[in-house]
């Protein structure tokens, strides 16, 4: 799969100018030698995320996906609504050992933890099947940045939206795009007609609500790591969520309307109403504050 994530070439900044240096001469004289200089600014308008899944954890409206390449790990957030599709442009369902690409808004907000994690536009899994995938900005004539590659729509091409929703050739033009292809052309710009394409623009203007982002603000102040975990602040963020927070010796108590949640400090096991859900690292007590991992608030509080 070949997937590109710059910018636009209109976004793109290329400056010509010139720099005079001296140089010496055997005499000792110093000639003025003019020599151009490039400078290059580049756009990244993705988030490029790869490697090989290797956890799958079950939320209540999200599934997070552990992605690893070597050292580096990332974490997908993938909703019913996330396209995901194999390199031939087949819809399919993420499991453990797909080879993945993804491809996140580089201007979504980002949260304060770590793994990162990332909600992406659109998903790829490697089906070693022959397909190749362009995840792009395509201009008015259907070129994508740098004239790499140009769209010739068939009759035959399918046209859809992020939601799945049939769309024309006119809403391709000045769009972000998935493309799916099997062959093109051997000129400059390469030529293809590809045999599906997806308009990507739909949730790019996605952003984090107000409680959010002052979410994302207390983890920034104040967490701390545990085997490569996010430990973050229980009571201030359950109680910027609406929760009623009660201290009982090591036992904290969460309630919302009919849900309750019994966390105790050293013990990974903690009670959902009459159920037993398990976290990575057992809650802490540090400078008398409670403090869980990252995925308890991002799993059941909100």
């Amino acid at each position: 799969m070949y997937m590109k994530k710059l910018a636009p070439a209109a976004l793109s900044a290329l400056l010509m100018g010139s720099v005079v240096i001296p140089v010496a001469s055997a005499n000792e004289q110093k000639d003025e030698v003019e020599i151009p200089q490039i400078q290059i600014d580049p756009v990244h308008i993705f988030n490029q995320t790869h490697g090989t899944v290797e956890d799958v954890r079950v939320a209540k409206d999200i599934t997070y996906y552990t992605v690893k390449d070597g050292e580096q790990t990332n974490v997908l957030e993938v909703t019913k609504d996330t396209p995901v599709y194999d390199n031939t442009g087949k819809k399919v369902e993420l499991k453990e050992g797909d080879k993945v690409e993804a491809y996140t808004f580089a201007n979504k907000p980002q949260k304060y933890i770590y793994p990162p994690e990332f909600n992406p536009e659109i998903v790829i899994v490697d089906s070693k099947e022959v397909g190749f995938v362009e995840v792009d900005y395509f201009f008015e004539d259907l070129t994508n940045t740098y004239d790499i590659l140009k769209l010739n729509i068939g009759k035959e091409t399918e046209l859809l939206n992020a939601n799945g929703e049939k769309v024309t050739s006119k809403d391709l033009a000045e769009k972000h795009l998935a493309v799916f292809y099997t062959a093109s052309t051997k000129s400059i710009p390469a030529q293809t007609t590809p045999s599906k394409v997806i308009v990507l623009d739909d949730n790019s203007e996605s952003s984090l609500n107000p409680v959010d982002e002052e979410i994302n603000k207390i983890i920034a102040a104040d967490f701390y790591m545990v085997q490569e975990t996010t430990m973050v602040p229980l009571r201030k963020i359950a109680e910027k969520l609406g929760f009623k927070v009660e201290s009982k010796g090591k036992t904290v108590i969460l309630t919302k309307g009919n849900g309750s949640y019994t966390i105790t400090r050293g013990d990974k096991t903690f009670g959902y109403n009459k159920s037993l859900r398990t976290l990575s690292v057992a809650p802490t007590l540090k400078d008398t504050k409670t403090y869980v991992p990252v995925e308890f608030i991002e799993e059941f509080l909100k």
